[in-house]
């Protein structure tokens, strides 16, 4: 069984900017690799540091947000191609959540199905918690996808989030590779008891 996400608490970095696409959240130079390991250290690179590895004014890397685990966005986040390298990235570097206005759909599928929740809020309330984080960098957030709001001092903020999504990402059942490679036993003996001639090898 995966792991039951339902309560994500943590830090979060403010990211401005509607329609931030694929491409500028893992540059493609940077997903010729044979596995996802290492990812997170590319995450916006290209907005991050210059031609000679030195950083540049970035939300990620401001010291008041370092250790944030949550990610703040706004409209179409994840938009571009459908590489499941954006994801993977965000989730290496070491963030548990995602809330923003909305995101494209390969790419909400994509964090979906490695455990990466993303939430939605309406605009003005987004507009509320971004100035939050913004003037209180150390400010707790917590995503609660049970009773579907983000919490954050006294205020509480309804999240939408797509049911089966949430069904999946609360019971544990996000990956679904991983559930048919665990349910392999299950399907050997299924395939035993068919009234057919089994192939071998």
């Amino acid at each position: 069984m995966l792991e039951k996400l339902t309560q994500i608490k943590g830090r979060a970095v403010p990211l401005r900017g509607e329609d931030i696409d694929t491409d500028r959240i893992i540059p493609a130079r940077f997903m010729k690799v044979l596995t996802f390991e290492g990812l997170g250290q590319y995450l916006f690179y290209d907005e991050r540091f210059d031609e000679k590895g030195h950083p540049k004014p970035h939300p990620l890397n401001d010291p008041r947000y370092q250790g944030a685990n949550l990610l703040l966005v706004e409209a179409g986040f994840g938009s571009g191609s459908s590489r499941e390298h954006a994801p993977q990235a965000i989730k290496r570097a070491g963030f548990k959540a995602i809330v923003g206005e909305s995101f494209a759909e390969i790419f909400f599928s994509n964090a979906t199905a490695i455990g990466l929740p993303c939430v939605t809020l309406a605009p003005e309330d987004l507009g509320v918690l971004f100035k939050m984080v913004e003037a209180e960098p150390d400010l707790e957030l917590e995503v609660d996808l049970v009773q579907k709001e983000v919490r954050a001092k006294d205020r509480v903020f309804p999240l939408s989030i797509p049911e089966g999504a949430r069904e999946a990402l609360t019971q544990g059942v996000w990956d679904p590779i991983g559930e048919l490679l665990e349910a392999e036993p299950l399907l050997d003996e299924f395939d035993r008891r068919l009234p057919y001639p089994r192939r071998e090898g």
